[in-house]
């Protein structure tokens, strides 16, 4: 996986915010709406974006789709959520999230 490619989704606040819960558990689109307070639509276009670049997973269980962290994330993915973890914890937002 390119740095590049691990960037540029990391860019944009909500898909940190979706990273940073999957790094606790994977999830699916109405745990996401619950926490984040966002929209379905808005949730699922990011769920998307990152699924397209291999940053998540999605598994059908019954009528749910559960979203998690690649099973084998790339060396640079692994290094980039470690320091998303590691900035989130004084970060309000992110810690709210977790709660």
């Amino acid at each position: 996986m390119k740095l590049a490619q691990i960037y540029q989704c990391f860019c944009e606040p909500t898909r940190l915010r979706i990273l940073h819960l999957l790094t606790q558990t994977p999830l699916c689109v109405c745990h996401f709406q619950d926490v984040l307070r966002e929209p379905q639509v808005k949730i699922s276009k990011h769920l998307a974006y990152l699924r397209s670049r291999d940053l998540v997973e999605a598994k059908r269980s019954g009528n749910w789709i559960i979203y998690s962290l690649p099973a084998k994330p790339s060396p640079e993915l692994k290094m980039n959520l470690k320091c998303l973890r590691d900035c989130a914890q004084s970060d309000p937002a992110f810690r709210k999230d977790l709660q």
